[in-house]
Formats: structure tokens, C-alpha cells, sequence
């Protein structure tokens, strides 16, 4: 059976005892999850002895037989935890994946409830309505906010700060568009600027993804949830009233709303690119390393701890990441092509001499003015132009359409240049 290749994301809608029943099966899910890694870790630190699905399947009868709140979780989700905690232990191994040891799932996880395709059934209502029938459940309705457009192969249900919706994993058939001969570009993802595309001459910015009343709403609700989780530690024995609970969830519900408007601008910029471009050249970031924190230790303290806060704050903002993952399968599916550049000097490279050189762009500021043959452009701009060089260089091509020049890129010596230095053809 061909694996899902596609994902379709709905709102799903379901009655209040159902969705008590949901948030029991995600925090039992949860608990699994928990168990299961706290079993493999132990057998093997004892034993040396690797369990898999296989070796815990027969412990997962045997819990379901005596719990009853494991036998409530439908037995295909049970095994679906085991499935992904092996996973999550195989991506661990390969060198190539960037995923880490299998971490715990404190309480605050968001729940997430996963089915295999064959547990679960949907049929349409009418055009913006369907339903899904889960094991133990029956038919639950939801938004059917685009067409499926394949056969399912798994289903997860989750919740956030806005309610609940319903995942699936579909199997499309659908292949790799053939190379679509647009032009090519290059494209420097800043926080000032959230992205510039070397065919621009604007850049392109993420609207505020909360509003100013918003973010006065969120900054109250944080200090109120300060306040009450403080008198909950002094006089409740750390015991969460509903007060609390329920200031914590309209801070989800505004975070929620903020990283949708997040997720939406860069799904339409990250299909713009792929669609009207054959080829994409972005910096290669280490976005773990960018937004490192600066606080140092108790005998080495860092400095401007605060200010490397907020900057790192911006630079998730604006998801380099993601935008990075969203382009990798979009430019399959448009028939383009991504290419990953070192970002060593994008924003230091004159993009018309090809000098390198840090006093073309005094202070990191907006303007780039180059002190050997003085070029003068926006310097995110100019990056972009740079890494669109770069990109067709390792494409194989050394034709450049908005690099003025060829020159290879050559370090400037390292001693201080003033503005008294700069050609008469400068300003």
C-alpha cells in the first residue's frame, strides 16, 4: 500500500461528551507515549536489551486487560503511539535526520489522538459539511474546507486553543511537475524585512500577526496568569483553579490565533515563489544556532540578555524553518527547484563587484554601499541578489540575470576604510 503524500487539515466539530472523551484519550495517549519510552529506556540501561512495537505489544494487551482508563483508548491508537515512538527512535539514529533523543510529553502537550486509515471512515454530507467515524465514537461532523483528493491512509485528531480539528494522511498518485523554465531568483529572509526576492524591487512584509489590542489583551492575560499561578503555589498546594485554567486558555486561544496568521502568510508567500520561479536560492540557516540564548552561566553571565531575547523572538516570528520545509515540497510539486547556500557574507558581498567587505554596511542598517566601486542598494536586496549567484553557481550554471557581474567573491583585507576611500564614481 502506498504511503500518504499529502495532508488535509480540518475543523472538526463535536458534541461535548465526545470531546470530553477525546481529551481523555489524548492525555491517556500522552501517558503511553510516557510509559513506553520510560520501558525502553530502562530495559535497556539494565539488559541492553532494544524494544520495539514488537517486544511492547504483548506489555500493551496485558495493561489493556488490567487499566481500565488504557482499554478505553481505542486499541488502534495504542498501537499507533508504539508505531511513532519507533519512529521517533529511528529518525534519532540516522545521522541525516535532525531529530533528537524521543523527549517526555509534559501535561501542557497539545492532545493528539492518531488513527491508521483503516479505523475511520468519512462520508460527505453536502458541499462544506462531511463527517468521520472514529472506533468508539461514531460519525463526528466537520468543515469540509477542501476536497480530500485521495485515499486515507491515517487520521489524528488534535486540539489548540481554538478547538479541535482532524488530520489526514491521503495517498494522491500525484508526481513531480517537470521543470517549468520560469526564471530563477534568490531570496533573503530577514526580521526587518521578511522576505526580499532578487526580482523585486519591495520587499515582502508579515502584517503584525496580532493586532495592538490584542497584544495589550495578551500582555493582562499574562500577568493575571502570573498572578494566580503564584497564589496557587502559596495557598493550593500548586493545585490549578478553574480561573486559572481558563486564563490559560485564552492565552492559547490568542497564540493560536497569532500563529495562524503566522502559518497563512507563509503558505502564500512560500506557493508564490514556487509557482512563478524555477528556480529558488535561500540560505542555508541554522535557525537553533541564530536564536541560541544569551544568558550565559552563573559565573560567565551574558550580556544583553534581554535584547538577544527579543531578537530571537522575531527571528521565530518570521519561521525560517518552516518556510524552508513548505518550499522543499512545493517546489516538487510546481516543477522548481530549491537550492540551499551558505550564508557566510550574504549581507557583507557586494552583488556588482563581488568584494567582501563589513564597512559596506556600517551599523547592519538598511542601506549597502559598497567601498570599492561603490554600489549602493538596500542590502536585503542586495543579498538576495547574492544568494541567487550562489544558487545558480551550484546549480551548475554561472549565467546570472540580476548580478550585474561575474567576479568571483574576493575577502577584503582586513583594515578600517572611511568614506574618504570611495571611487569618484560613488554618491
Amino acid at each position: 500500500m502506498s504511503k500518504a503524500d499529502r495532508g488535509r487539515r480540518y475543523r472538526l466539530y463535536p458534541e461535548p461528551g465526545t470531546a470530553a472523551r477525546l481529551e481523555s484519550w489524548g492525555h491517556t495517549a500522552r501517558a503511553l507515549w510516557n510509559m513506553a519510552l520510560y520501558q525502553r529506556i530502562y530495559v535497556y540501561e539494565q539488559r541492553g536489551i532494544t524494544l520495539n512495537l514488537a517486544g511492547q505489544g504483548r506489555f500493551l494487551t496485558e495493561a489493556r486487560r488490567e487499566m481500565d482508563w488504557v482499554a478505553d483508548l481505542p486499541a488502534q491508537c495504542a498501537q499507533q503511539v508504539l508505531r511513532h515512538l519507533d519512529v521517533a527512535y529511528v529518525n534519532f539514529w540516522n545521522p541525516d535526520h535532525p531529530a533528537g533523543f524521543p523527549a517526555w510529553k509534559k501535561r501542557g502537550h497539545h492532545l493528539a489522538v492518531s488513527f491508521p486509515g483503516q479505523a475511520v471512515q468519512v462520508r460527505k454530507l453536502n458541499r462544506h459539511w462531511a463527517e468521520v467515524r472514529l472506533p468508539k465514537l461514531g460519525w463526528i461532523r466537520f468543515r469540509l474546507s477542501r476536497a480530500l483528493g485521495g485515499a486515507i491512509r491515517n487520521a489524528g485528531v488534535t486540539r489548540d486553543g481554538n478547538g479541535w480539528h482532524i488530520s489526514f494522511g491521503v495517498y494522491t498518485g500525484r508526481e513531480p511537475d517537470a521543470p517549468n523554465g520560469k526564471p530563477a531568483c534568490g531570496v533573503d529572509f530577514g526580521v526587518a524585512s521578511s522576505a526580499f526576492v532578487s526580482t523585486e524591487t519591495e520587499s515582502r512584509t508579515m502584517p503584525p500577526t496580532l493586532r495592538p489590542n490584542e497584544r495589550k489583551r495578551l500582555k493582562a492575560l499574562e500577568r493575571r496568569k502570573a498572578r494566580q499561578v503564584t497564589y496557587a503555589k502559596k495557598h493550593q498546594g500548586g493545585r490549578y483553579s478553574k480561573r486559572l485554567r481558563r486564563t490559560i486558555a485564552q492565552i492559547a486561544g490568542l497564540r493560536t490565533r497569532q500563529a495562524n496568521r503566522r502559518q497563512d502568510f507563509t503558505h502564500k508567500l512560500t506557493t508564490d515563489l514556487a509557482h512563478n520561479h524555477g528556480m529558488i536560492g535561500i540560505e542555508d540557516l541554522h535557525v537553533k544556532h541564530m536564536t541560541k540564548a544569551a544568558r550565559g552561566t552563573a559565573q560567565h553571565p551574558g550580556s544583553r540578555v534581554r535584547q538577544k531575547a527579543g531578537l530571537n523572538r522575531s527571528i521565530l516570528d518570521n519561521a525560517p524553518g518552516e518556510r524552508r520545509r513548505q518550499l522543499e515540497y512545493k517546489c516538487r510539486m510546481h516543477g522548481s527547484q530549491l537550492i540551499a547556500v551558505p550564508p557566510f557574507h550574504t549581507s557583507q558581498t557586494c552583488a556588482h563587484c563581488g568584494r567582501v567587505d563589513p564597512d559596506s554596511r556600517e551599523g547592519c542598517g538598511r542601506l549597502f554601499s559598497c567601498v570599492h566601486c561603490g554600489h549602493e542598494d538596500d542590502a536585503d536586496h542586495n543579498a538576495s541578489v547574492e544568494i541567487e549567484a550562489r544558487a545558480r553557481r551550484t546549480g551548475g550554471s554561472v549565467i546570472n540575470s540580476t548580478r550585474s557581474a561575474t567576479t568571483a567573491r574576493v575577502p577584503a583585507p582586513r583594515r578600517r576604510r572611511t568614506r574618504e576611500t570611495l571611487p569618484a564614481t560613488h554618491g
